[in-house]
């Protein structure tokens, strides 16, 4: 399977539309004085991917399990370089859900999407240490935190 992406660019403002081969649009732009701010940057788009790559992994890994997830959001942080060319030096990517779920079955799912399944991740991590952590509330009120797996170009650990 390939992928592909067409971009168009207005130099005057430096905004960036791009759409995917199948038609959808992703738009960035940078902030002043490069850009109008109308659109996420480059970097920030970036680390939509790996929310969006992993979301859809555990949502269907828990779907199977038979858990049910009232809400589920997924934080991604990174801390950059100071010098150019201003790489992620670190990722965290945290999973917040509520509902009739198992720790163990969140804890697993997690775990599967970010040492097996998630693609985004495999490529990140082979450039960048990558934290995958949860924060469960379940149906009673009571938060459940735990650290899962860390990945990078160092290897992975499963906690």
């Amino acid at each position: 399977m390939s992928s592909s992406i067409l971009a168009t660019v207005d130099p005057a403002r430096g905004r960036v539309d791009a759409r995917t081969r199948d038609g959808h649009p992703i738009a960035m732009d940078a902030d002043p004085p490069h850009g109008s701010s109308s659109a996420a940057d480059p970097k920030d788009a970036l680390l939509a991917a790996p929310a969006g790559c992993t979301a859809m992994d555990v949502a269907a890994i828990l779907r199977k399990k038979r858990q049910r997830a009232s809400t589920y959001e997924i934080a991604v942080s990174a801390d950059s370089a100071e010098e150019h060319p201003r790489m992620f030096t670190a990722i965290t990517v945290e999973h917040v859900v509520s509902g009739e779920v198992q720790p163990e079955a969140l804890r697993r799912s997690i775990e599967l999407s970010s040492t097996r399944y998630c693609p985004v991740n495999a490529m990140l991590s082979k450039s960048v240490t990558i934290e995958h952590r949860y924060r469960l509330t379940d149906a009673g009120g009571v938060e459940t935190q735990a650290l899962v797996s860390v990945v990078g170009p160092d290897g992975s650990r499963v906690l």
